[in-house]
């Protein structure tokens, strides 16, 4: 765990991962589910420090963290979300590039994923996304001040962010002439969540094969924007 300060000099614990080799690694801001900063979104990091990424998770919640539904969706719903990508966020970026890191993009899953969106147009250091099935209300979503690469991954039979609503903000980024990519899985909502099973929530459905299939596109397009 380390500890890094907003742009407002507020400080944020975070968890990071290192690269074995940490000299002029790229940087990934990894963003949390509804339910924290846990084990598995730490393995996110791990899993991307293991490519090469320095991987930075900020502690969003403040030290909270949630085992069922009804404790993360309080969690969740407590959290400035405006704040979160304007500050939290958008000075883990700042730290990631203040200490090595000459590009950084910032991915995120579930509300890490709606986040993500949020992040592109509030955090003008970041140079792409990768947002994982999750979409914040479009009303926030300033499209003009996207100018970096974006990349989606969606499930089409998703109970909490509707496929609909993945097309509306489609159709707002293509008016905007954003620079993306979105795809669209036969799977349910966390279908990239090894643990979401475990969950017992009808809602939540691993899927390895959308999984494998979503990580190869979002490591070749980390390749692309970071390493060239």
């Amino acid at each position: 765990m380390i500890q890094f300060e907003r742009p407002d000099g507020l400080p944020v614990n975070a968890y990071l991962a290192e690269p074995k080799d940490r000299a002029n690694a790229p940087g990934i801001v990894v963003i949390q589910e509804w339910w924290g900063l846990n084990d598995q979104i730490k393995g996110v990091a791990d899993t991307l420090a293991s490519a090469g990424y320095r991987a930075l998770v900020p502690d969003l919640y403040r030290g909270k963290s949630a085992l069922d539904a009804h404790e993360a969706e309080h969690l969740m719903n407590e959290l400035n979300f405006a704040d979160a990508a304007g500050q939290d966020i958008r000075g883990a970026v700042q730290y990631l590039k203040a200490t090595g890191s000459q590009k950084v993009a910032v991915t995120g899953f579930c509300m890490g994923g709606a986040l993500t969106v949020l992040s592109s147009c509030n955090v003008p250091e970041l140079d792409a996304t990768v947002v994982w099935y999750g979409c914040p209300p479009l009303e926030y979503v300033d499209a003009s001040k996207i100018n970096t690469p974006m990349m989606g991954h969606w499930a089409l039979h998703d109970d909490a962010f509707p496929i609909k609503d993945v097309d509306l903000l489609e159709a707002k980024l293509k008016e905007a002439r954003v620079n993306f990519n979105f795809y669209r899985y036969d799977a349910k909502h966390a279908f990239a969540n090894e643990e979401a099973d475990s969950k017992n929530l009808s809602f939540l459905k691993y899927d390895k094969a959308a999984a494998v299939l979503a990580w190869h596109r979002t490591m070749e397009f980390l390749k692309l924007q970071l390493l060239q």
